[in-house]
C-alpha cells in the first residue's frame, strides 16, 4: 500500500497522477472528518458529508501552485480548514438577501398540516373501485396493487408493465377520483 506521505510529496513536486492515488487512501478519514464537521452544523444543512469531502479534496489538490504539506497530519489539517471554509461560504450564501437573508424558514408540514385521511367503508370503496375499473381498468389495477397489495409505485409499475411516471400519474388520478366518488356517496 503506497504511503500517504510519499504521495503527498509526489503531488508537491507536480505529479498529477499522485492526486488519483491519494483520494482512495484518505477518503474514509476525510469522510469521518466531514461527518464530524457537519454534526456541529444547524439542522437543515443541505450539504452532505460526501459532497463536502469532494469539494474540499478538489480545493486541496487543484491549486495553481503545488501544495507544500509536511506529511499526513498537515494534509488532514488543511482538509479540515478547507471543509470549514466551505461550510462558512455556504452559510454566507444562505444568509444572502437574494436567498431569503434572515427570513425564518418554516417547514411546509408545520405551515400546512396534512388533513387526517378519512376512513371509508370498505364496501363503498369496493363499489367505487368497480366504477373506476369501468372507466379505466389500468388505474383501478394500480389502486388494487398499491392499496390492497401494499406495493410501491415502482413495484406496481413493474407488475403492470408500465413506466413509473405513468403509474404515479394513474395513482394520483385514481386517488382523486375515488375521493370525489366516496365523498359524493357519503353526502347522498
Amino acid at each position: 500500500m503506497p504511503d500517504v506521505t510519499r504521495i503527498l510529496s509526489d503531488l508537491e513536486h507536480g505529479d498529477s497522477a499522485a492526486a488519483e492515488q491519494l483520494l482512495p487512501l484518505v477518503y474514509d478519514e476525510l469522510r469521518k472528518l466531514a461527518a464530524a464537521k457537519l454534526l456541529h452544523e444547524k439542522p437543515g444543512q443541505t450539504l452532505q458529508a460526501t459532497a463536502l469531502v469532494h469539494e474540499a479534496y478538489v480545493r486541496l489538490v487543484d491549486q495553481s501552485t503545488p501544495p507544500n504539506w509536511d506529511g499526513r497530519g498537515h494534509f488532514f489539517s488543511a482538509a479540515a480548514e478547507a471543509m470549514r471554509r466551505i461550510l462558512v461560504e455556504q452559510a454566507r450564501r444562505k444568509k444572502a438577501k437574494k436567498r431569503g437573508g434572515n427570513l425564518a424558514r418554516i417547514s411546509l408540514d408545520l405551515a400546512y398540516p396534512a388533513a387526517a385521511e378519512p376512513t371509508y367503508d370498505l364496501l363503498a370503496l369496493d363499489d367505487a373501485l368497480r366504477g373506476l375499473e369501468a372507466i379505466d381498468e389500468r388505474k383501478a389495477a394500480v389502486v388494487r396493487l398499491r392499496y390492497f397489495a401494499g406495493l410501491t409505485i415502482p413495484q406496481a409499475a413493474a407488475a403492470l408493465g408500465i413506466s413509473t411516471s405513468t403509474a404515479d400519474n394513474d395513482w394520483a388520478y385514481a386517488k382523486s377520483w375515488l375521493r370525489i366518488e366516496l365523498n359524493g356517496r357519503k353526502n347522498s
